[in-house]
């Protein structure tokens, strides 16, 4: 298996870059990083944002780690993005990408991601304008892709969320998007499939299970985050806690569908209030646990 580390873990906690790097190649033991926003803000200024976003690119590369993309971490997820109910906050949301486009190509890093945004509580319920929004949003993606085009990005990336009041959460949702976005962007939009978003019972009931997105949405999939979780709340749990999905699940996946270029980014969050120590030791027994089955 293709194995790597989202960064959330380390949000608060191991902030220098060569002290993070480090952990990542020498404790951890994999190859690949995608980097959260959590670590550097796209809205801060930008000369100084960039210089904190390159310092920990260039220390993730001295440690010879590949950075694969740059995601949106809690504090992005905190928004409504391109489906908000007002244009003041979609264009927000537009800006927040854009400019996180802009730190990514600071940092050299070929592909940025985050969801596409939320629905707020009535607009929800209303399937007119439900629909306004999405086509709105479609719009605002394409132009996205442009832009990153221009900074010299490859890719962008969206993540299904496990919200109905979301887009997408269901693997027909994601695969709409996909099929729609098809000869409109400059550079491909792919997913990042969630495995605990994919297994979440309350929406999609007992038989939740991510081969159903392998087989709508295979062609579409660039990279999954790998976290364990009980079904009921997206858990981002360690591997050394009991679950839905063990290291020997992961790898026949792997293997049943034949994944070669795709990446296992694990991503596992501890609340803020948890011991550093703790968090380092249960991030490295559980990144083991992954790598013993790989």
């Amino acid at each position: 298996m293709k194995l790597g580390v989202n960064l959330s873990f380390a949000v608060k906690r191991w902030i220098d870059p060569p002290e993070l790097a480090a952990i990542v190649r020498e404790q951890l033991g994999v190859a690949y990083v995608q980097y959260t926003w959590d670590l550097s803000d796209p809205w801060w200024p930008e000369r100084r944002r960039d210089r904190v976003a390159r310092a920990y690119a260039d220390a993730f590369r001295a440690e010879g780690l590949t950075v694969e993309s740059t995601f949106g971490g809690l504090a992005s997820y905190t928004y409504n993005n391109l489906l908000a109910p007002t244009e003041d906050l979609r264009l927000a949301g537009y800006e927040h990408l854009e400019r996180a486009i802009d730190m990514t190509a600071a940092m050299e890093v070929p592909a940025a991601g985050m969801p596409l945004g939320g629905y707020s509580y009535s607009d929800a319920k209303d399937p007119h304008r439900r629909e306004e929004l999405y086509a709105n949003a479609l719009g605002m993606l394409a132009e996205l892709a442009r832009h990153a085009r221009r900074r010299g990005l490859s890719t962008l990336l969206v993540e299904p969320t496990p919200l109905a009041t979301e887009f997408p959460s269901s693997a027909e949702d994601a695969l709409r998007l996909m099929t729609d976005l098809e000869g409109r962007t400059e550079i491909p939009v792919r997913l990042l499939v969630d495995w605990g978003h994919a297994l979440y019972r309350p929406l999609f009931g007992g038989g939740a299970s991510v081969d159903a997105w392998m087989t709508r949405c295979r062609d579409f999939i660039q990279a999954f985050h790998v976290q364990q979780t009980d079904g009921s709340l997206d858990c981002h749990w360690s591997f050394c806690r009991e679950g839905l999905v063990t290291p020997a699940g992961l790898r026949a996946f792997w293997d049943r569908h034949g994944l070669d270029t795709q990446t296992f980014f694990l991503e596992i969050i501890y609340p803020f209030e948890a011991d550093d120590d703790a968090v380092l030791r249960d991030m490295i027994a559980s990144t083991r646990l992954v790598r013993q089955a790989a």
